[in-house]
């Protein structure tokens, strides 16, 4: 749906040259929620901007369904436009015009027909759950009820892609969760291509199929959201996930004394798992099987969207040659085995 290619922007020139993007190239499928995220000052903005060409790339393609956005002439851009929906963090609805009116602005832009808009409007509400707060103004809403009539608005002209820059950045979590599953609905029900920017990664993890992460204006990784969260591949990666998921063991764990068990052996492992494996009881069965203890010391579970993942520091205690044969039991049952300390004989 969207294929970026070697995209570059400058601003100024210079002494006072700034490299907001640098050789950025993307590929976006078709139906696919797909987060960009970064600190401040990354570029992701930009690179969202670059889209549709609410700031024109210094060099370098980007195809939008086909058609090459840098080519187009001005009447020729217009119309893509119709087609590739944005909403905004501070929702840049028109104070002058109530609910259902700020709805109805693109299309009065684009002449559709006056009855047919105000069919589509009406849906639009219903959509988003404000069908009763249509004749209200902007400032009687809250800032959820604001952002949905901005993502109504957004869907109006039946956008093939919907971009988000940093659209619940200003929200509360509980009204961000609530944003995140009509986001979430709408792309399952309309089969819409949804473009995320955010510095949130509880954003990337509640509501992307895909990710990339952006650091210092170029992109350093990219990949399924499961897989980046259960393997991140950079130092950024891992930054923005330890900010939602400890995985980082507490120091007095691995500095801990291990008692005396005298002829059997302690292992500290942490053990991380994704999916299916996450509700099975894998651990109950392994002590069942083999004749090791197992001495839970730390731990969190999280989801991905639907998908549980987490992880467990556990010591197991037992003969070494029964200790290894637990762990090649787990490995087997498709969980991820870190061997972090040795203790004992």
């Amino acid at each position: 749906m969207i294929e970026i290619s070697n995209l570059t922007k400058i601003y100024g020139s210079g002494p006072q040259e700034v490299m907001a993007l640098k050789e950025v190239s993307l590929s976006i499928r078709k139906g696919e929620i797909f987060g960009i995220i970064g600190l401040s000052g990354a570029g992701k903005s930009t690179l969202i901007r670059c889209i549709n060409m609410l700031e024109r790339p210094t060099q370098g393609t980007i195809m939008v369904d086909g058609q090459d956005v840098g080519s187009l002439n001005s009447l020729e851009l217009r119309q893509l436009r119709q087609k590739i929906g944005m909403i905004f963090q501070h929702f840049n609805l028109l104070s002058s015009r109530t609910v259902f009116e700020n709805v109805m602005f693109p299309l009065e832009i684009a002449a559709v027909p006056k009855n047919e808009a105000a069919q589509k409007v009406n849906a639009l509400l219903e959509l988003v759950g404000l069908t009763d707060k249509a004749q209200v103004y902007p400032e009687q809403l809250s800032g959820g009820q604001k952002q949905r009539v901005g993502i109504a608005r957004a869907l109006a002209n039946d956008p093939k892609v919907l971009l988000s820059d940093e659209a619940t950045s200003a929200l509360d979590p509980q009204t961000t969760r609530s944003i995140l599953g009509l986001l979430k609905d709408i792309n399952r029900q309309l089969g819409l291509t949804i473009v995320l920017i955010t510095h949130d990664m509880n954003v990337i993890k509640d509501a992307c199929d895909r990710v990339a992460v952006i650091d210092d204006s170029t992109i350093v990784e990219v990949g399924d959201v499961l897989n980046i969260f259960s393997n991140p591949g950079t130092p950024t990666s891992r930054s923005f996930i330890n900010s939602i998921v400890n995985r980082e063991i507490p120091a007095e764990i691995l500095q801990r004394q291990f008692i005396d068990h005298g002829l059997n052996s302690s292992r500290l492992i942490r053990v991380s798992f994704i999916g299916a494996s996450a509700g099975e009881p894998i651990i109950s069965s392994m002590v069942q099987k083999y004749a090791v203890a197992a001495n839970i010391l730390y731990g969190n579970i999280d989801q991905l969207k639907d998908i549980p993942f987490g992880n467990l520091t556990l010591e197991l205690i037992g003969p070494v040659e029964t200790i290894n044969e637990a762990l090649d039991f787990l490995r087997k049952c498709g969980l991820e085995i870190e061997v972090l300390n040795h203790a004992g004989n």
